[in-house]
């Protein structure tokens, strides 16, 4: 009889054990971070940052994304929701709806107002877009909405759609320099964010301007400071260290701060305040924050991933990680908090570069295909039937096609043979191709998954490898390439072992993986395969 009573306690015991979650969740995604930044700036990173993450967390080296567009507001969205566009809606940063025949960015709500110091625009949005629920949505639920849920970025739509449906706020950054919310959350900002905005943070960094954070001998995985494949830098002379930020924040605005690293370090400052005064991790029930360090991309657009500016961001990056984790360990405690972190896409070489050194592609910017299919309309059927091409989507003005008496499959199939016929193109799919795909062909799989009807267009391109529409300084990224798909994913923290797995692994499997980690409802979009690796808590 005791014995029973001994065995019954312990499995009571272990069922409690079983059922324990962290006091923290983190959630940090890199704006435009390809996996090889980790292999290429190794030897320059400290061993407290993504050394740390790495050599002490589970890392997968051969994570990807599954479906295309490889953009920033459905990147974040297919890591919260475990799931892809096809199924979560955000088909884009911003799209053309066929539905509503508008253009409509992924985060536009015009039913909530701007809450802080922000234009009217900056602050009219909401996640009510966001047809499926997050993680942190089922965090919310899990917990019987006593869990806080705090998302944050200096980009509106990296703020919104990791934090769900239900966060309790997403805070993001204007160009006033302050963050700002909306009244989706609530009616004013909580004091502790009025009290870091009045501090006017952002101005230390832009007074001390943006000078090699190492000597300049440590940057030879980089091109020379200044070479012609890289932007300039709001109006600079050239795209070369030291940067005058505080003449550029007196021509512009305080928005200058986002496309250098400092744009990360105050995000991180606005973290840390936010576990401070929110309490995140206080208690035994879980909280989740989401961080989305939006700089990397900025400066990966106008510069390119082979400058010194790109570099240096990712060096001083990896310092506001170290700085970041030994605040957690402090205030959280170590063990107690789960973190992982990722990217929403990659990014690609710039095509001058490549181009340059004999390979074969160039790059064409949007307008210009625009341009063509609109010559080929007319010199086909008298009048241009394309009423919008955007995110590699055509669509046709149905109306006028009406109108005209025309057949819209001879319309698809006209354009289609002409695509085809443009070097860049590698692929033309029409809707009823799309949505009668059976899995078997690889490029059709990716154009499948990132696919709503109600919102995508006619025909969808496929370009070929190395060919961008983009401008031919900096980069750009949205292709079904490795070069666009393969991200960083390492999970750190509370019952995660060291290790590494080089098996090839989605995007989507990210969500319904700290889902079973944790004990919550998987989100309702994913498909819930997860990532077995991290879910053995044996060290």
């Amino acid at each position: 009889m005791k014995k029973n009573i001994l065995l019954l306690a312990l499995l009571a015991v272990t069922g409690l054990s079983a059922q324990q979650r962290p006091k923290l969740v983190v959630g940090i995604v890199v704006d435009q971070m390809k996996m090889e930044y980790l292999y290429r700036f190794s030897d320059d990173f400290s061993p407290n940052g993504f050394k740390r993450l790495m050599n002490d967390g589970f890392t997968f080296q051969n994570m990807h994304y599954n479906y295309m567009p490889t953009y920033t507001a459905p990147g974040h969205a297919s890591i919260y929701t475990g799931t892809t566009p096809a199924t979560h809606g955000i088909v884009g940063n911003e799209w053309f709806s066929r539905t509503l025949g508008k253009e409509t960015y992924c985060t536009d709500d015009a039913g909530v107002k701007t809450v802080g110091d922000g234009t009217a625009e900056e602050g009219a949005m909401s996640p009510k877009n966001l047809q499926s629920t997050t993680i942190t949505d089922e965090v919310r639920m899990a917990t019987n909405f006593t869990g806080k849920v705090i998302g944050m970025s200096l980009k509106d739509r990296g703020a919104i759609l990791p934090a769900g449906h239900f966060a309790n706020w997403a805070f993001w950054y204007s160009k006033t320099g302050s963050f700002i919310s909306s009244t989706f959350y609530g009616e004013q900002l909580p004091n502790w964010v009025n009290e870091f905005n009045n501090e006017k943070n952002y101005l230390k960094y832009i007074n001390k301007g943006w000078d090699l954070y190492k000597p300049a001998s440590v940057y030879n995985e980089s091109l020379p400071d200044n070479n012609p494949y890289e932007g300039k830098l709001y109006g600079s002379a050239a795209p070369v260290f030291p940067y005058d930020l505080k003449s550029m924040y007196e021509k512009n605005d305080a928005g200058v701060i986002r496309a250098t690293p400092f744009g990360n370090d105050l995000l991180a400052e606005f973290a840390k305040r936010a576990i401070e005064k929110e309490e995140l991790g206080k208690d035994n029930v879980t909280d989740f924050l989401t961080v989305s360090f939006s700089s990397t991309d900025y400066v990966g657009h106008l510069l390119g991933p082979r400058s010194m500016e790109l570099q240096d961001t990712y060096l001083r990056l990896d310092q506001t990680i170290a700085d970041f984790l030994a605040y957690l360990d402090k205030t959280v405690g170590k063990g107690n908090y789960l973190l992982f972190l990722t990217a929403d896409h990659a990014g690609a070489e710039n095509v001058i570069y490549l181009k340059d050194r004999k390979y074969n592609v160039d790059n064409y910017p949007s307008k210009e295909v625009r341009k063509s299919l609109q010559d080929f309309s007319v010199k086909t059927f008298g009048v241009d039937l394309v009423q919008n091409y955007s995110n590699f989507n055509v669509f046709f003005n149905k109306q006028i096609i009406k109108d005209k008496k025309l057949e819209l499959d001879k319309v698809k199939d006209a354009f289609k043979k002409f695509l085809i016929t443009q070097p860049q193109v590698k692929k033309v799919y029409t809707e009823e191709e799309i949505l009668a795909n059976a899995g078997n062909d690889y490029a059709l799989n990716f154009v499948a998954k990132g696919y709503d009807v109600t919102q995508n267009g006619d025909l969808v391109i496929v370009d070929k490898p190395g060919m961008i529409e983009y401008t031919p300084t900096g980069t750009s990224h949205g292709t079904i390439y490795s070069y666009d798909t393969h991200v960083p994913a390492i999970f750190y923290g509370w019952h995660i072992k060291k290790g590494e797995s080089y098996d090839k692994k989605a995007i989507t499997e990210i969500a319904p993986t700290i889902a079973q980690k944790i004990k919550v409802t998987f989100p309702n979009g994913t498909e819930a395969k997860v990532m077995t690796e991290v879910l053995d808590s044996k060290k």
